[in-house]
């Protein structure tokens, strides 16, 4: 893990992988938590966790090289979302030719898989959830849609996402939710955020 400034009061934590920097998030919020931290903000990204409003960024770099992060899975967000799921995605047989399983175990496997929010980014309140091996990686579509509908739930490389609001998007669609995601008017806006569980349940 290296530590760089990023204007004058900003961390970068550049980690080897996700995982690496799932974990320096968690370890990050939990000294937060017990003071030992000062920052307005802690953005985890793929293989990277930002630290905003350090007020002293060359003493809290200092105090991180000699920290060691915890697992990934403890820290402050540990509630666990329960997202109600129809699977009638187009593209699950296509999910299920690159898993060479058929479409009910594509199913079966998703229900069964603990996803939890590595970080958030491409729309206000999209999640990118790890938890699937990464030998079932998909491709996003050559060609992406110009419009997926809100609530939808799909794959793209290791990761799975709930599309909060309607968009353009390239990832392999395998079913919807109607839970909403994303509202202004709620704290936090996001009801995904960083390491919070998730599993995708059955719709009643």
């Amino acid at each position: 893990m290296r530590i760089r400034p990023v204007g004058a009061h900003a961390l970068l934590l550049d980690c080897d992988d996700a995982e690496q920097a799932q974990a320096w998030r968690a370890e990050l919020w939990h000294r937060r938590e017990a003071g030992e931290l000062t920052a307005t903000e802690i953005v985890p990204g793929a293989v990277t966790v930002l630290l905003d409003g350090v007020p002293d960024p060359e003493a809290a770099a200092a105090r991180i090289a000699a920290w060691h992060p915890r697992t990934a899975a403890s820290g402050a967000a540990t509630t666990e979302v329960r997202v109600p799921v129809v699977y009638d995605g187009e593209d699950i047989p296509l999910v299920a030719g690159h898993w060479n399983v058929d479409v009910p175990a594509v199913v079966d496997r998703l229900r069964r898989t603990e996803f939890r929010v590595a970080f958030c980014g491409f729309a206000p309140g999209f999640a990118y959830l790890t938890g699937l091996p990464p030998e079932l990686a998909v491709p996003r579509l050559a060609t992406p849609r110009t419009r997926v509908p809100a609530g939808s739930v799909a794959l793209a490389g290791p990761y799975a996402g709930i599309y909060p609001a309607a968009s353009p998007g390239g990832w392999l669609l395998v079913g919807r939710t109607d839970l909403p995601l994303f509202d202004v008017h709620t704290d936090p806006p996001a009801r995904l955020t960083p390491g919070t569980r998730v599993r995708l349940v059955d719709a009643s």
